[in-house]
């Protein structure tokens, strides 16, 4: 599991679109979303900087704080 910190999610919408670019890398992941601290745990088999480079052009630049 990893955390990452998502500083442009903001709603509903942004959470909905996080969710669906990681889905389409691994559609078996799992994500626990903490929408006031802007961050997500993410269970997923997918490499770290592939989630994280999907995200980025998805317009949601996420920086990978721990593995958990």
């Amino acid at each position: 599991m990893t955390t990452f910190h998502i500083p442009g999610m903001h709603c509903g919408g942004c959470r909905a679109t996080v969710r669906k670019t990681i889905h389409a890398i691994d559609p078996d992941a799992k994500i626990a979303f903490d929408n006031e601290a802007r961050q997500i745990v993410l269970d997923s088999r997918a490499e770290t900087a592939k989630v994280q480079a999907a995200l980025t052009a998805a317009g949601y630049p996420a920086t990978p704080l721990s593995p958990v």
